[in-house]
């Protein structure tokens, strides 16, 4: 397949690509001699794509996250989860298209799915506000997440922000108790939750719907504090030295992962989930249902407190004795 939006980096990928569709378009018949030709640029392409991918910079794997044909929350719950029946509005003020969620199930067995959603174009953008909720949706979310304390029902959330939205408005209504309410909440809900990172995972907007008892990331997905060009803004007055920031901040699935801030990297086809949406979802299915199926069998006052120790453990260090 060749994509019209391409990084960088994947700029030999698109040139042979754009060869191969050349090639198919001009041929005449699947005889034709340009078939063999055809078939070693696919296999060149697959090789290329291969070496490319398997060395990624930070910096590249930030930018594979934010790629416009990556799949997004709504994506993933037409596929992986049947039933889904969406519920709007946080019963305050109004509904957050930035935030999506509902009912559903997975496999037959009924859950609660919540996740950030982005835009394909531009008025699709502007409505969801490039997937940065405000404090309303936030507070549908915490509607949604008691919906599933009330009927026992797991949670599934999917992260996929570059971070709450920072304008005056949301500020007004409240952005930072919003989130601390769920975070709150979400520490003390008696029934199994699973996040995974999907794509970005920005600040406090992606930890309102991530304190849970597994966390996962796809394995070209990013989870930090603060994005790139916000870190190298801060620490060296210069937007452009994201790239530095992105190596610093440690915020690919693999560092991450390392570190004790997540429980499992779920793998990606090749090329990234863009390059193969269905395989990207049935991955990430199958990893969630490994999770609920475990966490299920687990008391709640034992997942309680599996959960608290997990958070806990983040950040600890011991100082070497003088």
């Amino acid at each position: 397949m060749f994509f019209k939006y391409t990084r960088d980096f994947e700029k030999p990928i698109e040139a042979i690509e754009k060869r191969i569709e050349e090639l198919k378009l001009s041929s005449a018949s699947g005889h034709d001699v340009r078939r063999e030709e055809i078939e070693k640029l696919e296999q060149k392409a697959k090789r290329l794509i291969k070496d490319i991918y398997s060395s990624l910079t930070p910096w590249q794997i930030t930018l594979v996250a934010r790629h416009p044909s990556r799949p997004y929350t709504l994506d993933y719950v037409q596929e992986i989860f049947e039933d889904f029946v969406e519920l709007h509005g946080d019963r305050l003020f109004k509904d957050d298209p930035a935030i999506v969620g509902g009912l559903a199930r997975l496999d037959g067995r009924p859950v609660v799915v919540i996740g950030q959603q982005k835009g394909r174009n531009t008025k699709e953008r502007c409505r969801r506000n490039y997937g940065m909720p405000h404090p309303e949706g936030y507070r549908k979310a915490l509607r949604l997440m008691e919906l599933a304390g009330r009927f026992n029902m797991p949670l599934v959330t999917l992260i996929d922000t570059p971070g709450a939205a920072p304008d005056i408005e949301a500020e007004e209504r409240g952005q930072a108790e919003a989130i601390a309410r769920n975070l709150l909440f979400m520490s003390r809900l008696e029934v199994p939750i699973v996040s995974a990172v999907i794509g970005e995972g920005g600040s406090g907007g992606a930890l309102a719907i991530g304190v849970a008892d597994r966390v996962m990331m796809f394995e070209y997905s990013i989870y930090s504090v603060i994005s790139p060009e916000g870190c190298a803004a801060i620490l060296w007055k210069d937007g452009t030295k994201a790239d530095l920031a992105a190596k610093a901040l440690r915020m690919s699935a693999f560092d991450l992962m390392r570190l004790g801030v997540i429980d499992r990297i779920v793998g990606e086809p090749l090329g990234g989930a863009h390059r193969d949406p269905k395989t990207a979802a049935m991955n990430l299915k199958s990893a969630i249902l490994d999770s609920i199926n475990e966490l299920s069998a687990v008391p709640s006052g034992e997942l309680l407190q599996q959960r608290y120790d997990k958070f806990r453990r983040m950040g600890v260090f011991n100082e070497p004795r003088r």
